[in-house]
């Protein structure tokens, strides 16, 4: 089995595999048992308050790796939200946050960072994908602009591809040739969001849009401060659409080389994500006014399917 690289792809793939081949501590987290239990239970919390999809896809996990998925999850959300809800010094809280989850054992007391760090311990979680994750929430302090699909790729590796790699640990995976496979998968699940929040964006400061593409379909930053709706605006969507469809269907092949009991969790997370898509189109493309989602009974609705595709050879 092989995947098709791009040429923006080669870069993200030696990113990716420099992890594979990084130290993976293994001195135990000493902790008290029901501090740690505790630990887990707030990563709980966190993932059901933030990503209903995130948290029904990782209930279809057995609950050892249901508990390091979010685990995973509540890592990278305070990670995000120190930047996305920046207090005054963002930088140095970012610092501190870096040093409570990349020492182990963590030398902080914040639950997060405890059920992280014996996550990481547990799962054999390489350090350079949470490095290169902090990395990447942190250009969004610098960076507001992305002149290419190349440049915007590279963000969406920092921030959604790691992810991925560092679930793929906690699931199990066949080898390396399961890495490109994820990598595909991050910045398609990272596209997604990025469609689906143009006008959140906006608001914030940011747009993520590549500039050069933006052009290519007559449109500028006046257009997107607009949100306006019109032929230009649906051209472009269907072309990014288009693109972030295409990634997806490269990547879902890689599903495969997942432990069994991992693949309908991960194949629900990007089926339902892919699906945002959809209600993009089914309302006009119009980012601006509305929050693409699937509703609960939607997602319901599509797991029997994605069940059976999951289990197909």
């Amino acid at each position: 089995m092989s995947v098709q690289m791009l040429s923006w792809e080669h870069r993200l793939l030696a990113l990716a595999n420099a992890g594979l081949d990084s130290h993976v501590p293994t001195d135990p987290v000493v902790r008290d048992g029901l501090v740690l239990e505790m630990a887990y239970a707030r990563c709980e919390a966190i993932t059901r308050e933030h990503s209903r999809t995130f948290f029904l896809a990782s209930g279809l996990l057995p609950a050892p790796k249901r508990r390091a998925a979010r685990a995973l999850y509540a890592f990278c959300r305070i990670s995000d939200d120190l930047i996305d809800k920046a207090g005054e010094d963002p930088q140095a809280d970012l610092a501190a946050w870096r040093r409570c989850v990349l020492e182990i054992p963590s030398p902080c007391d914040e639950p997060v960072a405890l059920a992280w760090a014996d996550t990481c311990l547990r799962y054999r979680v390489p350090r350079v994908y949470a490095e290169q994750l902090l990395d990447g929430v942190a250009r969004d302090l610098a960076t507001r602009r992305y002149e290419t699909f190349e440049d915007l790729a590279a963000y969406c590796y920092g921030v959604a591809s790691t992810v991925g790699l560092m679930a793929m640990h906690i699931i199990g995976f066949e080898g390396p040739h399961a890495v490109p496979y994820a990598v595909k998968l991050g910045v398609a699940l990272q596209l997604t969001n990025i469609l689906r929040d143009v006008g959140e964006d906006w608001r914030a400061g940011r747009l993520y849009l590549p500039s050069d593409e933006l052009a290519q379909f007559g449109l500028g930053e006046e257009d997107v401060a607009a949100g306006q709706v019109d032929d230009r605006w649906r051209a472009f969507m269907r072309f990014q659409i288009g693109r972030a469809r295409r990634l997806y269907a490269e990547a879902m092949p890689g599903i495969r080389l997942l432990a069994a009991d991992g693949r309908f969790a991960i194949a629900a997370a990007a089926e339902l994500y892919r699906a945002i898509l959809d209600d993009i189109e089914a309302h006009d493309y119009n980012v601006f006014a509305r929050r693409a989602h699937i509703g609960a009974l939607g997602k319901l609705r599509r797991l029997p399917g994605i069940w059976w595709r999951s289990r197909r050879p």
